[in-house]
Protein backbone atom coordinates (compact mmCIF):
# COMPACT_ATOMS: atom_id res chain seq x y z
CA UNK A 1 0.00 0.00 0.00
CA UNK A 2 1.42 3.42 -0.41
CA UNK A 3 1.89 5.57 1.85
CA UNK A 4 -0.79 8.30 3.14
CA UNK A 5 1.65 10.79 2.15
CA UNK A 6 2.24 9.57 -0.94
CA UNK A 7 0.51 11.30 -4.12
CA UNK A 8 -1.18 9.13 -6.24
CA UNK A 9 -2.39 11.61 -9.20
CA UNK A 10 -3.03 9.24 -12.15
CA UNK A 11 -0.42 9.84 -14.76
CA UNK A 12 -3.19 10.05 -17.35
CA UNK A 13 -4.56 13.49 -15.83
CA UNK A 14 -1.07 14.56 -16.90
CA UNK A 15 -1.87 14.67 -20.74
CA UNK A 16 -2.48 17.82 -22.81
CA UNK A 17 -6.31 18.72 -22.63
CA UNK A 18 -7.08 19.07 -26.87
CA UNK A 19 -9.58 20.48 -28.97
CA UNK A 20 -11.80 19.37 -31.70
CA UNK A 21 -15.21 20.00 -32.80
CA UNK A 22 -18.07 17.53 -32.53
CA UNK A 23 -21.25 17.87 -34.04
CA UNK A 24 -24.33 18.88 -32.47
CA UNK A 25 -27.84 17.26 -32.26
CA UNK A 26 -28.82 20.50 -34.02
CA UNK A 27 -26.68 20.34 -36.99
CA UNK A 28 -24.16 23.23 -35.41
CA UNK A 29 -20.58 23.05 -35.12
CA UNK A 30 -19.22 23.04 -31.18
CA UNK A 31 -15.84 23.21 -29.49
CA UNK A 32 -15.33 20.69 -26.86
CA UNK A 33 -12.24 20.62 -24.68
CA UNK A 34 -11.10 17.31 -23.30
CA UNK A 35 -8.93 16.04 -20.44
CA UNK A 36 -8.80 13.24 -18.70
CA UNK A 37 -10.65 12.78 -16.14
CA UNK A 38 -13.30 15.43 -16.84
CA UNK A 39 -16.07 16.61 -19.75
CA UNK A 40 -15.85 20.29 -20.29
CA UNK A 41 -17.91 21.29 -22.67
CA UNK A 42 -17.98 25.37 -23.97
CA UNK A 43 -21.62 26.94 -24.80
CA UNK A 44 -24.92 26.06 -23.88
CA UNK A 45 -25.15 22.91 -26.61
CA UNK A 46 -26.15 19.78 -25.50
CA UNK A 47 -23.73 17.32 -23.56
CA UNK A 48 -22.59 14.31 -25.76
CA UNK A 49 -22.35 11.11 -24.68
CA UNK A 50 -18.81 10.24 -24.65
CA UNK A 51 -16.10 12.54 -24.07
CA UNK A 52 -13.65 11.20 -27.18
CA UNK A 53 -12.76 8.07 -28.82
CA UNK A 54 -10.07 5.90 -28.70
CA UNK A 55 -8.74 3.41 -31.19
CA UNK A 56 -5.57 2.03 -30.92
CA UNK A 57 -4.97 -0.21 -28.25
CA UNK A 58 -1.03 1.55 -28.38
CA UNK A 59 -2.26 4.97 -26.73
CA UNK A 60 -0.60 5.60 -23.78
CA UNK A 61 -3.54 6.37 -22.14
CA UNK A 62 -4.89 2.92 -22.86
CA UNK A 63 -1.76 1.36 -21.85
CA UNK A 64 -1.18 3.03 -18.21
CA UNK A 65 -5.04 1.98 -17.67
CA UNK A 66 -3.64 -1.54 -18.84
CA UNK A 67 -1.34 -1.26 -16.08
CA UNK A 68 -3.61 -0.89 -13.58
CA UNK A 69 -4.45 -4.67 -13.48
CA UNK A 70 -0.79 -4.84 -11.72
CA UNK A 71 0.01 -4.22 -8.07
CA UNK A 72 2.73 -1.71 -9.23
CA UNK A 73 0.27 0.42 -10.95
CA UNK A 74 -2.09 -0.20 -8.41
CA UNK A 75 0.32 1.02 -5.70
CA UNK A 76 1.79 3.95 -7.20
CA UNK A 77 -1.33 5.75 -8.59
CA UNK A 78 -4.11 4.82 -5.97
CA UNK A 79 -6.59 3.40 -8.38
CA UNK A 80 -8.37 0.16 -10.11
CA UNK A 81 -10.51 -0.47 -12.85
CA UNK A 82 -14.07 -2.16 -12.34
CA UNK A 83 -15.23 -4.54 -15.02
CA UNK A 84 -19.31 -4.70 -15.21
CA UNK A 85 -22.06 -2.27 -14.94
CA UNK A 86 -23.02 -3.54 -11.61
CA UNK A 87 -19.50 -3.40 -9.69
CA UNK A 88 -19.20 0.21 -11.11
CA UNK A 89 -22.60 0.90 -10.14
CA UNK A 90 -22.04 -0.12 -6.92
CA UNK A 91 -18.90 1.64 -6.74
CA UNK A 92 -20.47 4.92 -7.60
CA UNK A 93 -23.26 4.36 -5.23
CA UNK A 94 -20.63 3.62 -2.24
CA UNK A 95 -19.32 6.90 -3.01
CA UNK A 96 -16.29 5.77 -4.53
CA UNK A 97 -14.49 8.48 -6.92
CA UNK A 98 -14.72 7.94 -10.45
CA UNK A 99 -12.05 8.82 -12.44
CA UNK A 100 -13.42 7.67 -16.02
CA UNK A 101 -15.11 4.93 -17.74
CA UNK A 102 -14.40 3.07 -20.86
CA UNK A 103 -16.83 2.14 -22.72
CA UNK A 104 -17.15 -0.42 -26.00
CA UNK A 105 -19.29 -1.29 -28.67
CA UNK A 106 -22.73 0.06 -29.36
CA UNK A 107 -25.88 -0.81 -27.61
CA UNK A 108 -27.08 -4.32 -27.45
CA UNK A 109 -31.07 -5.39 -27.86
CA UNK A 110 -31.34 -6.11 -24.48
CA UNK A 111 -33.39 -3.19 -23.63
CA UNK A 112 -32.75 -4.06 -19.68
CA UNK A 113 -29.22 -3.97 -19.90
CA UNK A 114 -28.80 -1.04 -22.20
CA UNK A 115 -30.75 0.83 -19.44
CA UNK A 116 -28.59 -0.07 -16.74
CA UNK A 117 -25.48 0.84 -18.68
CA UNK A 118 -27.13 3.80 -19.03
CA UNK A 119 -27.72 4.55 -15.63
CA UNK A 120 -24.76 3.67 -14.39
CA UNK A 121 -22.87 6.08 -17.20
CA UNK A 122 -24.90 9.12 -15.71
CA UNK A 123 -24.17 8.39 -12.27
CA UNK A 124 -20.26 7.96 -12.72
CA UNK A 125 -20.84 11.33 -15.45
CA UNK A 126 -22.56 13.57 -12.76
CA UNK A 127 -19.55 12.39 -10.78
CA UNK A 128 -17.08 14.40 -12.56
CA UNK A 129 -16.24 11.20 -14.48
CA UNK A 130 -14.93 10.60 -18.04
CA UNK A 131 -16.83 8.87 -20.26
CA UNK A 132 -14.54 7.44 -23.26
CA UNK A 133 -15.25 5.15 -25.75
CA UNK A 134 -13.10 2.86 -27.21
CA UNK A 135 -12.91 0.85 -30.48
CA UNK A 136 -12.77 -3.09 -30.19
CA UNK A 137 -8.88 -3.86 -30.23
CA UNK A 138 -8.43 -0.69 -27.33
CA UNK A 139 -11.48 -2.01 -25.33
CA UNK A 140 -9.37 -5.64 -24.90
CA UNK A 141 -6.40 -4.19 -23.99
CA UNK A 142 -8.42 -2.90 -20.59
CA UNK A 143 -11.09 -5.57 -20.08
CA UNK A 144 -10.49 -8.90 -18.21
CA UNK A 145 -11.19 -11.62 -20.31
CA UNK A 146 -14.36 -12.39 -22.34
CA UNK A 147 -15.93 -9.33 -20.76
CA UNK A 148 -18.89 -8.91 -23.00
CA UNK A 149 -21.07 -5.47 -20.64
CA UNK A 150 -19.01 -2.75 -22.67
CA UNK A 151 -17.89 -1.04 -19.22
CA UNK A 152 -14.66 -0.69 -17.41
CA UNK A 153 -13.82 1.82 -15.05
CA UNK A 154 -10.90 3.62 -13.40
CA UNK A 155 -11.57 4.45 -9.67
CA UNK A 156 -9.60 5.43 -6.75
CA UNK A 157 -10.08 2.80 -4.50
CA UNK A 158 -7.07 1.52 -1.76
CA UNK A 159 -7.39 -0.89 1.23
CA UNK A 160 -7.49 1.06 4.95
CA UNK A 161 -5.83 -0.04 8.40
CA UNK A 162 -8.01 -1.15 11.24
CA UNK A 163 -7.61 2.59 12.51
CA UNK A 164 -9.58 3.55 9.74
CA UNK A 165 -12.27 1.42 9.53
CA UNK A 166 -14.98 2.10 11.88
CA UNK A 167 -16.70 -1.77 12.08
CA UNK A 168 -20.62 -2.24 13.52
CA UNK A 169 -20.62 -3.26 17.19
CA UNK A 170 -22.31 -6.26 18.03
CA UNK A 171 -21.59 -8.53 15.13
CA UNK A 172 -19.23 -11.08 13.84
CA UNK A 173 -16.36 -10.24 11.68
CA UNK A 174 -14.16 -11.99 9.70
CA UNK A 175 -11.11 -12.99 9.56
CA UNK A 176 -9.51 -14.23 6.22
CA UNK A 177 -5.85 -14.83 6.75
CA UNK A 178 -3.23 -15.52 3.86
CA UNK A 179 -5.76 -15.68 1.62
CA UNK A 180 -4.02 -16.00 -2.04
CA UNK A 181 -6.69 -16.57 -4.44
CA UNK A 182 -8.84 -12.91 -5.38
CA UNK A 183 -11.83 -15.87 -6.07
CA UNK A 184 -12.22 -16.46 -2.76
CA UNK A 185 -11.24 -13.11 -1.11
CA UNK A 186 -14.28 -11.48 -2.77
CA UNK A 187 -16.74 -14.30 -2.30
CA UNK A 188 -15.86 -14.18 1.74
CA UNK A 189 -17.15 -10.35 1.33
CA UNK A 190 -20.24 -11.50 -0.54
CA UNK A 191 -20.71 -14.06 2.68
CA UNK A 192 -19.89 -10.92 4.94
CA UNK A 193 -22.67 -8.72 2.81
CA UNK A 194 -25.09 -11.06 2.42
CA UNK A 195 -25.10 -12.86 5.83
CA UNK A 196 -24.72 -9.28 7.30
CA UNK A 197 -21.75 -9.14 9.17
CA UNK A 198 -19.62 -6.48 10.64
CA UNK A 199 -16.94 -6.58 7.93
CA UNK A 200 -14.01 -8.48 6.82
CA UNK A 201 -10.44 -8.05 8.17
CA UNK A 202 -7.91 -9.36 5.14
CA UNK A 203 -5.25 -10.39 7.41
CA UNK A 204 -1.33 -10.95 5.96
CA UNK A 205 -3.26 -11.86 2.71
CA UNK A 206 -1.46 -12.52 -0.31
CA UNK A 207 -4.16 -10.60 -2.40
CA UNK A 208 -4.61 -7.06 -2.81
CA UNK A 209 -8.24 -6.10 -2.13
CA UNK A 210 -7.87 -3.38 -4.69
CA UNK A 211 -7.48 -6.22 -7.27
CA UNK A 212 -9.99 -6.24 -9.98
CA UNK A 213 -10.33 -10.00 -9.94
CA UNK A 214 -11.23 -9.38 -6.10
CA UNK A 215 -13.69 -6.50 -7.35
CA UNK A 216 -15.69 -8.71 -9.49
CA UNK A 217 -15.82 -11.44 -7.61
CA UNK A 218 -17.15 -9.34 -4.78
CA UNK A 219 -19.89 -8.82 -7.44
CA UNK A 220 -18.77 -4.94 -6.04
CA UNK A 221 -19.64 -5.73 -2.18
CA UNK A 222 -15.63 -4.49 -1.75
CA UNK A 223 -16.99 -1.22 -1.99
CA UNK A 224 -20.07 -1.47 0.84
CA UNK A 225 -18.59 -4.33 3.29
CA UNK A 226 -16.37 -2.17 6.30
CA UNK A 227 -13.13 -3.84 4.97
CA UNK A 228 -9.83 -3.31 6.44
CA UNK A 229 -6.12 -5.00 5.91
CA UNK A 230 -3.87 -6.03 9.00
CA UNK A 231 -1.04 -8.09 9.93
CA UNK A 232 -1.83 -11.33 12.43
CA UNK A 233 -0.14 -9.21 15.28
CA UNK A 234 -2.51 -5.81 14.88
CA UNK A 235 -5.62 -8.02 14.49
CA UNK A 236 -4.48 -9.74 17.79
CA UNK A 237 -4.26 -6.55 19.60
CA UNK A 238 -7.03 -5.60 18.21
CA UNK A 239 -9.38 -8.34 19.39
CA UNK A 240 -7.72 -8.00 22.37
CA UNK A 241 -8.37 -4.21 23.07
CA UNK A 242 -11.90 -4.36 21.63
CA UNK A 243 -12.82 -7.63 23.70
CA UNK A 244 -13.96 -9.64 21.13
CA UNK A 245 -14.42 -13.46 21.22
CA UNK A 246 -12.41 -15.70 18.42
CA UNK A 247 -13.34 -18.95 16.89
CA UNK A 248 -11.03 -20.30 14.65
CA UNK A 249 -11.94 -22.64 12.30
CA UNK A 250 -8.85 -25.40 11.83
CA UNK A 251 -8.41 -29.44 11.21
CA UNK A 252 -8.09 -29.81 14.62
CA UNK A 253 -10.53 -27.69 15.98
CA UNK A 254 -11.77 -28.87 19.61
CA UNK A 255 -15.26 -28.56 19.10
CA UNK A 256 -17.58 -29.26 15.95
CA UNK A 257 -18.63 -25.95 14.00
CA UNK A 258 -21.98 -25.58 15.28
CA UNK A 259 -21.03 -26.02 19.13
CA UNK A 260 -19.75 -22.86 19.73
CA UNK A 261 -21.80 -19.13 20.44
CA UNK A 262 -20.66 -17.60 16.68
CA UNK A 263 -23.32 -14.49 17.24
CA UNK A 264 -22.42 -10.86 18.81
CA UNK A 265 -18.97 -9.79 19.12
CA UNK A 266 -17.11 -12.64 17.46
CA UNK A 267 -14.31 -12.52 15.19
CA UNK A 268 -14.41 -15.79 13.10
CA UNK A 269 -10.96 -16.61 12.05
CA UNK A 270 -10.47 -18.71 8.49
CA UNK A 271 -7.15 -19.59 7.48
CA UNK A 272 -4.91 -20.74 4.42
CA UNK A 273 -5.98 -23.99 3.01
CA UNK A 274 -2.25 -25.13 2.76
CA UNK A 275 -1.23 -24.13 6.34
CA UNK A 276 -3.77 -22.99 8.37
CA UNK A 277 -3.59 -20.32 10.87
CA UNK A 278 -0.15 -18.64 11.18
CA UNK A 279 2.16 -19.54 14.66
CA UNK A 280 1.24 -15.51 15.75
CA UNK A 281 -2.08 -16.91 16.96
CA UNK A 282 -1.26 -20.10 18.29
CA UNK A 283 1.83 -18.30 20.28
CA UNK A 284 -0.67 -15.02 21.17
CA UNK A 285 -2.76 -18.25 22.93
CA UNK A 286 0.09 -19.86 24.38
CA UNK A 287 0.88 -16.62 26.23
CA UNK A 288 -2.66 -15.92 27.15
CA UNK A 289 -2.52 -13.09 25.43
CA UNK A 290 -5.96 -14.07 23.58
CA UNK A 291 -8.55 -16.98 24.18
CA UNK A 292 -9.26 -18.97 21.18
CA UNK A 293 -12.01 -21.29 20.43
CA UNK A 294 -10.96 -23.75 18.04
CA UNK A 295 -13.77 -25.20 15.42
CA UNK A 296 -13.60 -27.92 13.03
CA UNK A 297 -16.23 -29.10 9.71
CA UNK A 298 -16.00 -32.63 9.24
CA UNK A 299 -14.61 -33.76 6.22
CA UNK A 300 -15.77 -37.51 4.98
CA UNK A 301 -14.50 -37.53 1.59
CA UNK A 302 -11.15 -38.20 0.47
CA UNK A 303 -10.17 -34.21 0.69
CA UNK A 304 -7.53 -32.94 3.34
CA UNK A 305 -9.01 -29.28 3.42
CA UNK A 306 -12.21 -27.31 2.83
CA UNK A 307 -12.15 -24.12 0.63
CA UNK A 308 -12.34 -21.41 2.75
CA UNK A 309 -14.42 -19.14 1.22
CA UNK A 310 -17.24 -22.25 1.80
CA UNK A 311 -15.81 -22.65 5.65
CA UNK A 312 -16.19 -18.60 5.99
CA UNK A 313 -19.93 -18.98 4.68
CA UNK A 314 -20.72 -21.84 6.57
CA UNK A 315 -19.12 -20.32 9.81
CA UNK A 316 -21.06 -16.73 9.11
CA UNK A 317 -24.62 -18.56 8.49
CA UNK A 318 -24.37 -20.73 11.96
CA UNK A 319 -24.09 -17.28 13.66
CA UNK A 320 -27.00 -16.19 11.76
CA UNK A 321 -28.63 -19.07 12.65
CA UNK A 322 -27.86 -18.60 16.22
CA UNK A 323 -28.82 -15.36 16.28
CA UNK A 324 -32.45 -16.41 14.80
CA UNK A 325 -32.32 -18.69 17.30
CA UNK A 326 -31.49 -16.66 20.87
Amino acid sequence: MAPASAALSYPLDRVIPQARRIPAASGRRRRVDVCWGRFQKAGTTTAVKTSETITSPANPRIRQAARLRTVAGRRETGLTLVDGIRELGRAAAAGVEVEAVFVAGDETGDAARTAARNGCLEACRSRGAAIVALAPRAFEKVAFGNRDEGVVGVVRFQPRGLADVAFPVGRPLLVAEAVEKPGNLGAILRTADAAGLAGVIACDSGTDVANPAVIRASLGTVFSVPLAVATAGEVIAWCREHQRRIVAATPEGTHSWHEVPLAGATVIVVGSEAHGLSPAWHDAAAAKTITIETVSLPMRGIADSLNVSATAAVLAYEAVRQEGTR
